[in-house]
This record gives structure tokens, C-alpha cells and sequence, in this order.
């Protein structure tokens, strides 16, 4: 496949590169650069390895069944998809919150005159994002993330290439790399591989773009459906490593405390980054900041209203198409829930993403052996079936999310 011919094909792996993007990448993968320097790439390189497999699998159930994975779980059993109905509503009330939080606090550290109006900001952002996915619909998310990821790709390039010109940052006196094998170091290995390049979960968002796709393209077959899913995917971890890069650079070895809060964190890499090339690098890492942060609240708002269409469907009107409007209905209600829990609930926000945290790493393993099953199915032709090489790294993949969700749970009890 053409470069030309695979851009024009850009759309579910685009739009997981998109969704994955977040918080993880602008916070955590710069945190792990930051804090542990250049070994974390050796991290982030195995947390993308073992959770390929559970992604690719929701691109290929779905292009040989024309079934969304939510629907091969409704084959499984009706708990299943209620076990994963109920993820998803924790999602609802966290994932939107901070994310669209986050983002309006980057967009006023680009137009200070917005500043102390982050309420403000936050549902006008809300508002505008609604109206594109109502208005513009699949179509329109698709293409306009081309542009948004572009413009993200290269300023995040520019901003690699600068750090890396600029060399790295001078160490403080007697400087001693920290462990990562004590118990915050194991913790927050725990909270990079576990988003790392996203929850699980989100291979039924790939599942249902690609059912989307599949709808206004017939022509697009499994093996090129596949090779856009791959380069979204490899897009998504060279992005991890670019941020990665930046926070080794910029801040490892400097003796900066950097806040837990991702707003304030974003806030101090900007200003720490023009510190350290120059204020005239500011758009840079501004923009690729803010255009990571709002590529990502597009795609998860978009996810979750379609999730929810089709869990009603399933759950509730015994498999009938719903209504087109039942969308714009959904996108509608992750806008008034969200903002309400950043409303009402912004000052618990901490809570209620670690409960959602807790379920999302406990399910992964159960999620991923869902997944595998359903690829390697009696009912699924041998020949498109996973090879022998993917299914073996899938029950690996399987087992290193088992362990991990063992001693996640194993932690919070100590």
C-alpha cells in the first residue's frame, strides 16, 4: 500500500492514535523520561508489544463478522456485555472529566486572557466538540484528525529535535538516578503500563469505528483494514518515546519536583521547556501539547456515545437498529454528565479516576481473553485467524495483565 493510498485510508487506527494520545503520553510518558530518564523507553516499548494483540483482534472480529466486538460479547452471554457495560459508565463520569479538565487548562496557558475561567473554558470546549461530532459525524472526526494529528506530529517532532539539538539539561550536584523497584517507583510503573498506550477497553472503540468505516466503505479489505490499524498503532508509541525524550531531556536529573496534577504538570513543562531552548520554542510545545489533549477529547467523546448506542441496542431493544438520532442523543449526555462531574465533583475528581482506574486494570485480563476468544472461534475461517506467532503473544499479553492486575489489587490492600 502507497503512502498516499494509506492516508486516504486513515480512520479507526487514526483515531485510536488519537484517543491514546492523552494524558498518558503528555503526562506519564514525560514523567517516566523525567524521572528515570532513558530505560523507560524499554517500558514503554513492552507495554505497546503486549497489548497489540487485544487491539488488532477488534479490527479483525469485526472486518470478518461485520459484528462490533460488544456484540461478540453479547454471543458470550448477556453478564459479559453487563460487566462491560458497567466499565464503560465509570468511564462516562471520569474519563471525559479530566480530559476536557486538563485541556481547557492548557488552552488558557496559551490565551492567559481566559485565565481564572477554566469552568468557562471547560464547556465551551464541551459545546464545541459536541457540535462537530453532531454535526460532522464519523466523516468529519475522521478527517479533521488528520489535521489535528499532523499538526500534532510535527510539532511534536520540531520539539524532539530541539531537546535533543539543546542537549540535555544540567544535572544538579551529586545526582542519584531514583529506583523504580521501591514502592512509588512500582506504582507509577503500574499507573504507565496500565495506560499505556490505553486502557484495554478501547478495542471496542476501534471495533465500532471500524464498523462505522465498514458502512461507508465496502471495498477496504482485512489485510489493508489491518495495515492502517499498524501504523496508527506504531504512530501511537513514536509519539510515547517523542514525549519521553522531552521529559529525559528536559527535566531528568534537574532535582524539579513536577506536580501530580496534569493541568499544573502541563503548565510546568511548557514554562521548564522555553527555560531550558528558548521562548521562541514556546508554540512548539504548546501546541503539540493542547493538540494532544483535544484530539483525545474528540475521539473519547465520540467512543463512549457510541458504546452507549450500542449497549442500549443489545441490552435493551433485543438487537433492533435504533434510531440515528439516538447518537446525537448520547453525545448530548456525555456533555451534561461530564461537565457535571467537573462541576460538582471536581474537587473528588482524584476519587472517582482511581476507582475507575481499579476497574479498568482489573478487567484488562478478562477483556484480553474475551478478545482472543472470539478471534480464534470455530466460527472464524483458519485463514483469518490470528497467525500462530499473534495468538502466542496474545496469551502472553494475557498473562503479563493478569499479573499486573494481581499486584495492582495486591498493592492497594498493603
Amino acid at each position: 500500500m502507497g503512502i498516499r493510498s494509506l492516508i486516504n485510508r486513515l480512520g479507526p487506527g487514526l483515531l485510536f492514535a488519537s484517543a491514546a494520545i492523552g494524558t498518558s503520553h503528555l503526562v506519564l510518558s514525560t514523567k517516566a523520561g523525567a524521572s528515570y530518564g532513558w530505560m523507560m523507553i524499554l517500558v514503554i516499548l513492552v507495554a505497546n508489544l503486549f497489548k497489540y494483540p487485544f487491539f488488532e483482534f477488534g479490527i479483525r472480529y469485526t472486518y470478518i463478522t461485520k459484528k462490533s466486538l460488544l456484540e461478540g460479547y453479547l454471543d458470550k452471554g448477556k453478564p459479559y456485555l453487563w460487566v462491560y457495560t458497567i466499565a464503560t459508565v465509570m468511564s462516562t463520569l471520569t474519563i471525559l472529566a479530566a480530559l476536557y479538565t486538563v485541556t481547557a487548562g492548557l488552552l488558557i496557558r496559551l490565551f492567559p486572557v481566559a485565565e481564572n475561567l477554566l469552568m468557562e473554558v471547560t464547556l465551551g470546549l464541551f459545546v464545541l466538540v459536541t457540535l462537530v461530532l453532531i454535526i460532522g459525524r464519523y466523516f468529519f472526526l475522521e478527517q479533521s484528525l488528520k489535521l489535528i494529528v499532523l499538526l500534532l506530529f510535527i510539532a511534536l517532532f520540531i520539539t524532539t529535535v530541539m531537546v535533543i539539538y539543546k542537549g540535555p539539561a544540567s544535572r544538579v550536584e551529586h545526582f542519584s538516578p531514583p529506583s523504580f523497584l521501591n514502592k512509588a517507583g512500582l506504582l507509577f510503573l503500574i499507573s504507565l503500563m496500565g495506560w499505556m498506550p490505553t486502557a484495554v477497553e478501547a478495542s471496542s472503540w476501534v471495533s465500532m469505528w471500524s464498523l462505522e468505516k465498514i458502512k461507508r466503505s465496502t471495498n477496504e479489505t482485512l489485510k489493508e483494514a489491518l495495515s492502517e490499524f499498524k501504523f496508527g498503532y506504531i504512530l501511537t508509541a513514536v509519539l510515547a518515546f517523542f514525549f519521553l525524550i522531552i521529559g529525559w531531556f528536559t527535566l531528568y536529573g534537574t532535582g524539579v519536583e513536577m506536580s501530580g496534577n496534569s493541568v499544573v504538570f502541563a503548565d510546568q513543562l511548557i514554562t521548564l521547556f522555553t527555560e531550558h531552548i528558548g521562548q521562541w520554542a514556546y508554540f512548539f510545545i504548546a501546541l503539540a501539547a493542547f493538540a494532544t489533549m483535544f484530539s483525545s477529547c474528540m475521539t473519547a467523546h465520540d467512543a463512549l456515545a457510541r458504546i452507549s448506542v450500542d449497549t442500549v441496542k443489545f441490552l435493551f431493544l433485543n438487537g433492533k437498529t435504533p434510531k440515528k438520532s439516538l447518537l446525537t442523543i448520547f453525545i448530548i449526555i456525555q456533555t451534561v454528565v461530564g461537565f457535571s462531574v467537573v462541576y460538582f465533583f471536581g474537587a473528588n475528581m482524584g476519587v472517582l479516576v482511581a476507582i475507575a482506574t481499579f476497574v479498568s486494570f482489573m478487567m484488562a485480563p478478562g477483556i484480553g481473553l474475551l478478545n482472543h476468544s472470539l478471534v480464534i472461534h470455530k466460527n472464524i475461517p483458519a485463514e483469518l485467524r490470528p497467525p500462530i506467532g499473534l495468538q502466542r503473544l496474545s496469551y502472553a499479553g494475557i498473562v503479563f495483565l493478569s499479573l499486573f492486575a494481581i499486584y495492582y489489587f495486591y498493592q492497594l490492600l498493603v
